[in-house]
């Protein structure tokens, strides 16, 4: 049966939820064209009166009708959905992953047989706001579907793609990362605060400052480094300020925060 959807969504949570409503608000892909399935009852129900997407009868059902099937389940739960859809994959399909930790071998076990095209995604939280970073595997996959996603996934950010067995690093640095520098602006607004400044100018001044600074190195394309030696003039401020970050261990700590995650991801791999 020829797919009569370009995407069916299984699992319409936090992420799997604001991937759709970017892809149909960007005009990515026409609400009719989209399909979904969600365990919670009610919920794809919800996001496809807000939508004007369609809701398949089964994961199952949507997988038959799917050209992409996009598997956005916790990864306690992968196994069984794979496994439950197996038999309605062919070779004309392509299943993408955003499940961390679960390579696609996995993925092929569960399936049972040659099948569908299998992709891995690895996505981060700003995706929620039009601002992700999207890391994709896919090295058995044909040039013209893999274009496909990059521009699917390309209104939603920025999109690279990678080799698998970079997927645990990637985790690291980009899927874990939006927490560290979460943490890194609570800091800042919290010193700001420390410092007499009221808690909301703190947060904005911190937060801007990061997307700012973000932003030139991604722009301009030079080294961070540069960027902050342009900063930090002879004996001032922020030279002053980096001494103690420096003395502290910061840097460091980040790195070794993003070789835990990555550690973590391959952890959660092979289990």
């Amino acid at each position: 049966m020829a797919a009569q959807h370009v995407l069916g969504v299984i699992g319409v949570g936090k992420m799997g939820g604001a991937l759709v409503r970017g892809l149909v608000r960007a005009g990515a892909l026409p609400p009719e064209q989209v399909l979904l399935s969600d365990a919670e009852p009610g919920r794809a129900d919800r996001l496809a009166h807000e939508l004007g997407v369609r809701v398949a009868a089964s994961n199952r059902d949507l997988a038959s009708r799917s050209e992409f099937v996009l598997l956005a389940v916790k990864p306690s739960a992968i196994a069984g959905v794979v496994r439950e859809i197996a038999g309605a994959l062919g070779a004309d399909h392509t299943l993408v992953s955003i499940a961390a930790g679960v390579p696609t071998g996995r993925l092929r076990e569960w399936l049972g047989k040659a099948g569908p095209a299998l992709v891995r995604v690895m996505p981060n939280t700003p995706a929620l706001i039009g601002a992700g970073m999207f890391a994709v595997a896919a090295s058995e996959v044909a040039p013209e579907r893999i274009a496909v996603l990059e521009r699917l996934l390309g209104a939603l950010g920025r999109v690279v793609v990678v080799p698998e067995a970079m997927m645990d690093a990637v985790t690291g640095v980009s899927g874990s990362g939006p927490a560290y520098v979460f943490t890194l602006i609570e800091a800042m607004a919290d010193a700001g605060v420390a410092a007499g400044l009221p808690r909301s100018l703190a947060q904005e001044l911190a937060a801007q400052t990061v997307a700012g600074a973000a932003r030139m190195v991604l722009e301009t394309g030079e080294h961070p480094a540069a960027l902050k030696d342009a900063v930090a003039s002879p004996g001032g401020t922020t030279i002053a300020g980096l001494a103690e970050l420096e003395a502290r261990g910061f840097r460091a700590a980040v790195m070794a925060a993003v070789k835990a995650a990555a550690r973590r991801s391959r952890e959660l791999s092979e289990s």
